[in-house]
Parts: structure tokens; sequence; C-alpha cells
């Protein structure tokens, strides 16, 4: 065998197809071997069935010397020495020019969201970080950032779709190269739309006798006299309808709110409070206030101190029922009930009763700041152990507020109206404001709901009591 193959090859024949004859003769039902052609030279890549030859059968390349080595060492010494082509299906263009701009991770209990819209269309250049997408979730909203710069090739998601964390959304090409812009696209529509209206035309000319057999075919019925004299409610037209799909924020406040209702006994309980010396206060100080801490000196924080103070002097108010226990929290966490165009959202003052009046006041504001422009994180709504609501910012005189599971208890603060009071025998205007404090029933007494109420409004209309703890 090695003869024959010794003399095949000086005289010019090629050694990796000398091989392959050479076994097919010795071993006819043996499987042929597949040969990759590389720069000239002739590599075999894989034989089936060369396990039975292994020991006798040799490799000779052109610029190799004929061994002795089994078919394995000369192998790998071969794909040492030669180029070898390895195929593969190109699921990007050579380079790594594209991209993929995929939903990120959204939090721990969100699962998938709504994708709300595009910020950015094809043909359009991104910088490194830039958000190109919205999606709306249960709680937030989260952007979609460009992992690299360039320009988006093109949109593979569609806006309404529901996606999850790591699906494609859009590809991105570096270079640029390739991608063709919308507005010539969109420019050729536009030129195009002219012409459909000739045929319209000839087609109206056509069906110009139908359009009088049509009115003559209003002359025929004779129903709308007894409709006329039905006692039914005229509905209006659909044509002055929308239908608009619920946002998944909203969704997820409405089923929420009634949840809440279904599962809390509710009951709610009012006072009034004169908030002449709060508001005194707030005058005398609030420039030295501003000068001092950077930020101005508002009405939430003395309520937020207030609220602190009545849930250390009844804790209840600050427990949840969780099956048949009670969790009593030795944190104070205060939600703050904001409204916004999409929805309303709770963000969350965390460890309240460690906070003074520039600090509360700071808080509210950054997070009022980020609910409103769609950047509030799940982290920071996440939590709470009592929510105040302020429906006064919206000329609420009064209100039940509903409670925010899984809390036990909502403060609900109102606008403020001069009505007059008597003070000291004497009828007097003052800036009254009516509270209200609504609560689950199951777990707080009416004794402790008003006594945490009655303690709110003593320390509002005196806040020195505050310093004095008393």
């Amino acid at each position: 065998m090695l003869g024959v193959i010794r003399r095949r090859v000086a005289s010019g024949g090629s050694p990796a197809s000398i091989l392959g004859q050479s076994l097919q003769t010795v071993r006819p039902a043996m499987s042929v071997s597949r040969v990759s052609s590389i720069a000239g030279k002739e590599t075999l890549l894989h034989s089936r069935g060369l396990g039975h030859v292994r020991n006798f059968s040799h490799l000779i390349f052109p610029g190799c010397s004929m061994g002795c080595q089994p078919l394995r060492d000369a192998i790998s010494s071969t794909q040492k020495a030669t180029n070898m082509c390895l195929w593969s299906r190109p699921f990007s263009s050579e380079g790594g020019d594209l991209v993929d701009a995929v939903v990120p991770f959204m939090g721990e209990s969100i699962t998938d969201g709504t994708l709300a819209k595009f910020l950015k269309g094809p043909g359009d250049r991104v910088e490194l970080d830039e958000p190109i997408a919205q999606i709306e979730t249960d709680k937030v909203t989260i952007d979609v950032a460009s992992p690299e710069a360039g320009v988006i090739k093109e949109l593979v998601a569609k806006e309404g779709e529901t996606v999850e964390p790591g699906t494609k959304i859009a590809v991105i090409s570096k270079s640029g190269e390739g991608v063709a812009h919308v507005a010539p696209s969109e420019k050729i529509p536009e030129k195009a739309a002219p012409k459909p209206p000739s045929a319209e035309k000839a087609k109206e000319d056509k069906p110009q006798p139908k359009v009088e057999t049509v009115s003559e075919k209003p002359k025929a019925p004779s129903p709308p006299p007894p409709k006329r004299t039905a006692t039914e409610p005229q509905l209006p037209p659909k044509e002055r309808e929308r239908r608009v799909p619920m946002t998944r924020l909203r969704k997820r406040v409405a089923t929420r709110l009634k949840d809440s209702q279904n599962t809390f006994a509710m009951l709610t309980t009012f006072n009034e409070v004169d908030m002449t010396n709060l508001m005194k206060l707030r005058s005398e100080y609030k420039d030295a206030f501003l000068e001092k801490h950077g930020v101005k000196l508002g009405l939430m924080s003395g309520f937020v101190k207030a609220a602190v103070s009545g849930l250390q002097n009844q804790p209840i108010i600050n427990a949840v029922i969780d099956g048949d226990d009670i969790i009593y929290r030795d944190y104070i966490d205060i939600s703050i009930a904001v409204g916004t165009s999409k929805g309303l959202v709770v963000p969350v003052i965390r460890n309240a009763d460690k906070m003074n009046f520039a600090d509360i006041e700071k808080e509210i504001n950054t997070l009022a700041k980020k609910a409103n422009d769609g950047s509030i994180s799940i982290d920071e709504m996440a939590g709470g152990s009592f929510t105040i609501s302020n429906g006064g910012v919206y000329g609420s005189l009064l209100s039940t507020p509903i409670i925010n599971p899984p809390q036990s208890a909502i403060l609900g603060m109102h606008s403020i109206v001069q009505r007059p009071m008597v003070v000291g025998g004497n009828v007097v205007p003052r800036p009254m404001m009516y509270i209200a404090l609504t609560y689950d029933h199951r777990l707080i007494d009416g004794r402790e709901a008003v006594f945490f109420l009655r303690r709110i409004k003593d320390v509002v209309e005196d806040p020195r009591r505050l310093l004095l703890d008393i």
C-alpha cells in the first residue's frame, strides 16, 4: 500500500486524493473523506471510518516529508502549518459592525413591559447610552439605551408589543454603512400619492348611475317614524367617541386600588387644622432656610414630621396584617403620592424619623422631579409604611383617600381655606385645612385613629411641640 502511494505521488498526483482513492480500494464501504481546498493545498479535514486503517495509513502533504506517524498526529501537526478555513454563518456584518439593542433588566418583580414608543427611527444617529426607546411597566417607564454609538439600521420590534428583558428591539450600525435614511423614503410616497386620485376619479365617474339608485333607496324605507315614538334615550354616535388602550401603569393602579377596597375594612375619620402658626413659621424663615439649605421651606415637611410623631405615639398605625400575624415596623418610611401625566406614583422617603426639615424637603423635591420626568426607579417606590396624599394642590376640599397596600393607613391633606373660627370668644378668619385618615379597621381601632389624627393637629398648629417632644 505504501509503495503504491509513493509511486503515485512521484508521478505528480495529489496526496490527499491518492490517499482517498487508496483507502476506497482497501474498504469500498468506507465513507469518502471531505477535503477543503485552501491556498492551493489540499488538506484532509475529516474521514469517518479511518479508525480501522489508522495503524498503517500515512498522510503525505506538499512540503512535508513522509513519515510513519499516526493519522491523529499528522492532522494535529498539519493544522499548525496549514491555514484552515472555518465556515460559520455570519449573524452580524464582518468586523462586528452591527450591534443589537435589547431590553434591559427592569427589576426583580417585573417580568415584561410594553414598548411604548421609539425615540429614534431608522437612519437616526445615536450616541453611546442615548435613549432610543421607552418601555412602560406596571410601575415605571424605563429607557432602552444605545449600546454603541452609530446609526440605527432597523427597528425589529413594534410599538405596543410586550417585551421581556433581553428582547432585541433594534439593530445599530457602528459605521453607518448601508443604512438607508428614512427621510428620502418618506418623500417618495408623498409624490406617488397624487397619482391614485386620477384612478379614483375614473372609478368615481363609473359608479355615477349607482349613486342615483342609492338616492332612491331612502324613499322606500319608512322605519324612522316608529323610532321617534320610542322612549329609549338617543345615544351619541360612535364617531364622537375615542377608544384608547390603558397604559400598564394605569392598569396597575386600577388593580391595586380595587384590591385595596376588596381587602381592607376601610374607615375614614376627619379633623381640621388651623394652619396659622405653621404658615407664619414658614413666612418668617423661608429666606434664611433657602439661603442655608438651598431648598425652599414648604408645608409638606411639617406634615411629614407631624406624621412621624404620630406614628411613634401610635405604633399600630405603622403596622400591617400578614395572615394571622401583625407585623410591627420599627422603621418609618413615608410614601408621598405624586400625580403624573402617566398615572399615580408613590415614591418613598426612607427613614423619615431620622431626617430634619431640610432633608425632607430635599428628598421630596428630588423624588417629585424624577416622578414627573419618568426617571424614578423601582427601588425608590418599593416599600413604605405610611402614605401622605396632598389633594390640596389640586384644590380638593375634602376626600376619603384609599389605603396603599401593604400599608394600613393613609393621611389625606386638602386645600387651605379661610373660614370664620371662634378664637378667644371672638370670630376671626383663620386658614383652615381638613385632614382625613383612612385606616384598616381590622387592625386599627377608632381610638388609635383619632389619637393619631389629633397628634398631627397638635403638632401642625404648634410646631414648638416637636422641639420640646410634648
